[in-house]
């Protein structure tokens, strides 16, 4: 049985619907953009920008970050099941999808997203993904925009009302019609590390900066 989903959810008709599914529900969101304005000017100026979220919370950002799609944005997906899910909604949304994790094909993906960085000057990157732990920053996003000379931009979202998952990372998603907020933090630009105490430094430095944004489930009264 699962061998057969495995197979299921690697076809070209289930990431059409799971896309449409996606985005239909989405739609039900009151959703609000936060402080763009700094990152767009500095992209529309040639410079590149990498946009950064930790990976309880990018379900949020899928609709409303099609509006990017112009720019022929990448991101780093596993090669998981999971990945192959996320994927096929992520290229429907006209984002370049870059294969690949700390775990499996990690070297390769990450050659990968410098070279469509460097061409398109527009990337995501779940700075704690796939499989966490949760709050910590991994080396990969310091890595990628010190070698495509990106500046760094966190973003974090936020729902009035949502569910929070029993994951590694408490994975939330907002309920139907619910308000969501999606605020970008501002512009992060790392100096080039001249050795590996300023590049841990940096990594947490950026950790210090996402983590008070990590969402935690309302405690049940």
């Amino acid at each position: 049985m699962l061998l057969k989903f495995d197979k299921i959810v690697k076809t070209t008709l289930f990431h059409f619907l799971l896309y449409w599914v996606v985005n239909l529900y989405s739609l039900t969101y009151r959703i609000k953009l936060e402080n763009e304005d700094e990152w767009l000017l500095h992209l529309n100026n040639g410079g590149k920008v990498l946009l950064c979220v930790w990976h309880q919370q990018f379900f949020a950002a899928i609709r409303p970050f099609r509006k990017y799609g112009s720019f022929n944005p990448s991101l780093m997906i596993s090669r998981s099941r999971d990945g192959e899910i996320v994927a096929g909604v992520a290229q429907r949304s006209g984002w370049q999808v870059v294969r690949g994790s700390s775990s499996r094909g990690g070297k390769e993906a990450l050659r990968g997203m410098i070279e469509h960085l460097k061409q398109s000057c527009l990337a995501a990157h779940i700075v704690d993904g796939p499989r966490g732990p949760a709050g910590k920053v991994k080396d990969g996003v310091i890595q990628l925009a010190l070698a495509s000379d990106a500046v760094i931009v966190p973003f974090y979202t936020h729902a009035d009302r949502a569910w929070y998952f029993k994951s590694w990372d408490k994975f939330f998603l907002p309920k139907p019609f619910s308000k969501v907020v999606i605020s970008f933090g501002g512009v992060i630009k790392m100096e080039t590390a001249k050795d590996q105490d300023m590049f841990e430094n940096q990594r947490v430095e950026l950790e210090r900066t996402m983590l008070p944004f990590l969402q935690v489930a309302p405690v049940k009264e």
